[in-house]
């Protein structure tokens, strides 16, 4: 002992702190080894546990979708006025019959089933004694047998029936109409493998899916396991509490989730034996980890004596300080060597960056003014208010209202746009810019959409940037509302309010929606003119990075953007 305390107290300093930092490395080392592969495990599990709920929840986010849209596809022909006339009218020739089918029935049946692809047909069974029309239109005699007929005379509301074959899914429905004796069932056909296809999709290898109704029939059932014990795992196993937790829960990892347009019910479950075996991999990857951050701990020791290692450390904080903005050297270190020439050094690139940043600063915020300035100096003020009153003088003496109304509104509008060349405006006069030219796109557009507004009236009072709202709706109505799918009517909503700090306005269409990836990108994308990308750097140059645009959309549903800005700038507009 004495002799290996004479030995350690002779070493160098270099090879003292080598061997301390490896001595106190192989505490969390070995304490490390013995708990790494359990955690591991647990971890693993844990983590396909929240993988396996968030795809089913996307899965079942997608199957409510596409059963919503059946709901919907079924009511629009239900309640399609000419159908249900067609339906409820005696017919004295055949030629009436026929125009029928050729002008109401098979259209629409056609363009409902163009729009999903999953439909692979369908059939109106009625009493009237119209002639049948193909798988069409069917007299009621053919489904007095079916098993699902009682329960469609009983219920007005649709609902499914899973083929006997389980190579379709049928949605049930009768129409009901009071002036009608006639009794009409429609019955929508779809094929079950195209509607759970990405259902066989979700995961590379090892897992099974059961969708089961309300009864806990089996609609659907798929797995792709590789071992025969796994594939015989009943549905009835997997739902049975009581069973799984004193078999399958050891064996499985399995979650349940149920649909809010039905009530049925996932069940999506995986073998923790497939999972547990990457636990092996990970944990031999952890000790080679291990055993490198020794050998570099032990090098590093070796090389770098503690006077190397301080000054470095210091620098290295105060880098760290300037990464988060904090601009100022506090590192002192008078040596003349080759660290001292490295902190000199960075004391002057630091003062250099302020410089810079201060001189881009000043750079784009001219850029930014002098844009607003060319866009404005495009008109003629005084002519072109001029031509607006003659146009409204003489709309109003021909009885044009809607040309009047266009012409006042493309004045109020250009006249708070312009605002005399001043980049400051009113809240009130700005929004008053933002719903002028929204009334002008609704008359352009023949009101083929409505404007909803939701404004506070305290904003009014406050002063803002001009032109940051205009550009959003051009864009909600542009991009959004004009590529409306749906057929409902479009609907712009413009929404002003105010917190403690800030000024939030939000403009909300209820168009074509946008992909995640097209939302994430929106604001960083380059555009032609004056548009999206250009508002939001305006913004945070006036205001700060921590105010902006944010978007937010659903694909086929709409989008909304949220406008925040501070009610007193943090620079000065002239």
């Amino acid at each position: 002992m004495k002799k290996l305390k004479y030995i350690f107290k002779n070493l160098s300093f270099q090879y003292k702190i080598a061997y301390i930092s490896l001595g106190i490395s192989l505490i969390p080392v070995i304490l490390l080894g013995s708990f790494i592969y359990a955690q591991t495990r647990r971890l693993l599990i844990e983590r396909e546990e929240t993988a396996l709920k968030g795809t089913l929840n996307q899965e079942v986010a997608n199957l409510d979708y596409k059963i919503k849209s059946y709901f919907a596809a079924m009511d629009y022909i239900i309640w399609d006025e000419n159908i249900r006339t067609g339906l409820s009218k005696t017919y004295k020739d055949n030629y009436d019959m026929y125009l029928t089918y050729e002008n109401i029935i098979d259209p629409l049946f056609l363009t409902i089933r163009s729009l999903h692809s999953t439909i692979d047909s369908i059939t109106v069974y009625t009493d009237n004694p119209i002639y049948p029309h193909g798988n069409v239109l069917r007299p009621l005699s053919d489904i007095i047998n079916a098993k699902w007929y009682n329960n469609a005379l009983k219920k007005t509301q649709p609902f499914f029936i899973i083929s006997d074959n389980k190579k379709s899914l049928y949605m049930i429905c009768r129409m009901y109409n009071k002036n009608s004796t006639y009794t009409n069932i429609f019955r929508i056909t779809i094929n079950t493998n195209s509607l759970f296809q990405t259902s066989e999709k979700l995961l590379d290898e090892s897992y099974g899916f059961i969708l089961l109704n309300q009864n806990n029939e089996v609609i659907f059932q798929y797995s792709n396991f590789n071992e025969l014990k796994y594939r015989n795992i009943s549905a009835e196993q997997l739902i049975n509490t009581e069973n799984s937790q004193k078999n399958i829960a050891k064996n499985f990892v399995i979650e349940h989730s149920s649909l809010t347009s039905v009530p049925w019910r996932v069940v999506l479950y995986r073998p923790i034996k497939a999972i547990s075996n990457s636990a092996k991999q990970i944990t031999v990857t952890v000790y080679i980890f291990i055993l490198l951050c020794m050998a570099i701990v032990l090098i590093s020791s070796t090389l770098l004596s503690k006077v190397v290692v301080r000054p470095i450390m210091d620098l290295s904080k105060n880098m760290t300080l300037i990464e988060q903005g904090d601009l100022e050297v506090t590192v002192e270190y008078n040596s003349k060597d080759e660290i001292g020439q490295l902190i000199c050094t960075f004391r002057k690139m630091v003062e250099q960056l302020k410089y810079l940043i201060e001189e881009v600063l000043k750079s784009k915020i001219a850029q930014k003014e002098y844009e607003m300035k060319a866009l404005q100096a495009q008109i003629n003020p005084h002519f072109l208010y001029n031509c607006l009153s003659l146009i409204n003088g003489k709309a109003i003496m021909s009885g044009q209202d809607d040309i009047s109304q266009m012409a006042q509104l493309l004045s109020t509008f250009y006249r708070t746009t312009l605002n005399k060349g001043k980049d400051l405006i009113s809240v009130k006069d700005e929004l008053q810019n933002t719903i002028s030219y929204a009334k002008i796109q609704q008359l352009m557009h023949s009101y083929s959409f409505d404007i909803v507004y939701d404004i506070d009236d305290s904003v009014y009072s406050y002063i803002m940037p001009h032109l940051l709202l205009q550009p959003l709706v051009e864009n909600a109505i542009v991009h959004g509302i004009d590529h409306k799918e749906s057929p409902d009517k479009g609907i712009l909503t413009i929404y002003a309010h105010h917190n403690k700090n800030s000024l939030i306005f939000k403009i909300l269409d209820n168009g074509c929606g946008m992909t995640k990836e097209q939302c994430d990108n929106i604001i960083t994308s380059e555009s032609n003119g004056y548009g999206i990308r250009n508002v939001h750097q305006r913004i945070q140059l006036i205001y700060g990075p921590e105010y902006g645009l944010q978007y937010s959309s659903t694909k086929g549903l709409g989008t909304c953007v949220t406008l925040t800005i501070g009610k007193n700038p943090k620079r000065p507009i002239e």
